[in-house]
């Protein structure tokens, strides 16, 4: 009797001891982060429509695509004299093999010459919507539509504000 009492309680404890062993499992896992090169934008080549003619009575546009080729339509004419034509060109660097987005100004930017304005809008890009940092780094080219009045007056035009193109990683 008194074995088989020494076999239980060896039993027990075994069984009690099993059970503790199996409650404390665990496991580890590392920590990582990796930080990637900061994208950048900078302007190479600022946007250019040239050297316009219009119409004294007859409004037109002018589309300048991001390959800097130009189209004229309604009371405008491009002389044969162009003067500088340009999409303008931004320089987009970061991370190697990564997508990035572009967002262009949504709302029409306006041009001055003294008291006189034209506008500037439906921009357009090559790459578009994403570009691809192939190699770290690539450009995007930018176009967009000239709108000029009738009876414009002569001058050059500017924009104080900028043509504003922004980047971000996909």
């Amino acid at each position: 009797m008194k074995k088989l009492s020494v076999l239980f309680s060896l039993v027990a404890i075994l069984t009690i001891a099993s059970f503790t062993a199996k409650a404390q499992v665990s496991a580890t896992a590392t920590s990582s982060a990796t930080i990637i090169t900061p994208i950048a934008i900078s302007k190479s080549i600022d946007l250019n429509f040239g050297n316009v003619a219009v119409s004294p009575s007859l409004a037109g546009t002018v589309q300048l695509s991001p390959a800097s080729t130009r189209t004229a339509g309604g009371g405008v004419t491009l002389p044969v004299v162009t003067g500088t034509v340009s999409a303008a060109k931004f320089t987009v660097t970061g991370a190697a093999g990564s997508t990035f987005s572009i967002s262009l100004p949504a709302a029409p930017i306006t041009l001055t010459s003294g008291s006189n304005t034209m506008t500037v809008g439906t921009f357009t890009s090559n790459p578009t919507p994403t570009g691809t940092l192939t190699a770290g780094t690539q450009d995007v080219f930018v176009g967009a539509t000239l709108n000029v009045a009738a009876g414009q007056a002569a001058g050059v035009y500017t924009n104080a504000t900028g043509l504003v193109v922004t980047v971000n990683y996909n």
